[in-house]
């Protein structure tokens, strides 16, 4: 998989013979699409407002350290916020899952877990969506964020937040399998704003009227944290010393291998499959050295970890210009009332 999301990102001459398999692709999703336009498949609107947060790469674009600063962010001005998400690599006995931060990452998935123990905030885990969002409203929520849902279009939303990375962009702007994308450049068009994780390295396929909706994110390491009791430390202060052997089972491999670089951190690199499932034997090396990890690796290695194991959180840091913007929406949405109440059986994706 890790090679294929190379060659797609790199422009692999050998993927052109995947084309035909690619306009069959874009074919289904633009038929599933058009479903939930015309009102063949229910759009379940909410009665409060829906900030969507997806991509439309696969591979890791930086897309959870957002949502968990726009929790975060939206609770400072005034909001009860919630988090819905699909819950992938979970199975939960039954669904809606609650997830708090002790849940068992087995029933909720990796990110889910990461998001409540980071945030706080009421997070809930449902493969229907609409059924997940409910249940955070029943709870309070006024204002409710869907993980990774830019594909998932049962749920109706108001505000859409695109992340890309900057980095790798949109690789050969194909879409599977002949490349990375899940949808077409096109949907571009479409969504409100386009979250760039870190410094372009090339020009992003943006049309000149979505380029005034372009923002800018950094990750930017925080702390390092011992799993086995929480103990933090900034995170330009390494806890350890010498050499370490560095996991790294998320989309995006590379970009946590490049932070501890820019950390000073020497290590051994141990890249594994996104939502790889560990087992005590993956902190196994035949030596004493530390281990250091992501934190959305460190949810699921946190029961068997011993001393040795430290995480690196990182948090997002968009440019101020987007708080201004995303402020300047949501009063917009009050503005107008909100009323959704009559939209629980439209078709309208969008709540514009």
């Amino acid at each position: 998989m890790s090679r294929w999301l190379d060659a797609g990102y790199r422009d692999a001459g050998w993927l052109k013979a995947l084309r035909p398999l690619e306009w069959l692709y874009r074919a289904a999703v633009a038929k599933r699409r058009d479903a939930y336009l015309n009102g063949r498949k229910p759009v379940w609107r909410a009665p409060v407002p829906v900030i969507v947060v997806g991509n439309i790469t696969l591979g890791g674009t930086g897309k959870s350290p957002l949502v968990a600063w726009l929790g975060r962010w939206l609770a400072e001005q005034g909001w009860r916020p919630g988090i819905v998400s699909r819950g992938y690599g979970g199975k939960a006995p039954r669904y809606p899952l609650y997830v708090g931060v002790d849940s068992l990452v087995t029933h909720s998935g990796d990110e889910p877990l990461m998001l409540a123990q980071q945030t706080g905030l009421p997070v809930v885990v449902d493969p229907d969506r609409p059924r997940g969002a409910r249940q955070l409203i029943a709870a309070g929520c006024d204002i409710v964020i869907s993980d990774d849902g830019l594909q998932h279009l049962a749920l109706g939303r108001d505000i859409e937040l695109l992340v890309v990375d900057g980095e790798r962009g949109f690789g050969n702007a194909c879409c599977l399998p002949a490349g990375p994308l899940r949808e077409p450049l096109s949907r571009l068009a479409e969504v409100d704003a386009v979250i760039v994780n870190g410094q372009p390295r090339q020009p992003l396929a943006l049309s000149s009227q979505r380029m005034q909706l372009m923002q800018l994110m950094q990750l930017q390491p925080a702390r390092w944290r011992r799993l086995v009791d929480g103990v933090c430390h900034p995170a330009h202060e390494l806890p350890f010393e010498g050499r370490v052997h560095a996991l790294a089972g998320i989309g995006n491999p590379q970009r946590f291998f490049t932070t501890l670089e820019s950390l000073g951190v020497a290590f051994e690199a141990h890249p594994l499959p996104d939502h790889h499932r560990y087992g005590a034997k993956d902190l196994q090396f035949g030596d004493d050295r530390p281990v250091v990890m992501t934190a959305k690796d460190a949810v699921k290695c946190r029961p068997f970890a011993d001393e040795r194991c430290w995480a690196l959180d990182v948090e997002a840091c968009p440019e101020p210009a987007f708080a201004d913007w995303l402020r300047g929406r949501l009063a917009r949405l009050q503005a107008s009332g909100f009323n959704h109440h009559n939209h629980a059986a439209s078709s309208a994706i969008r709540g514009k």
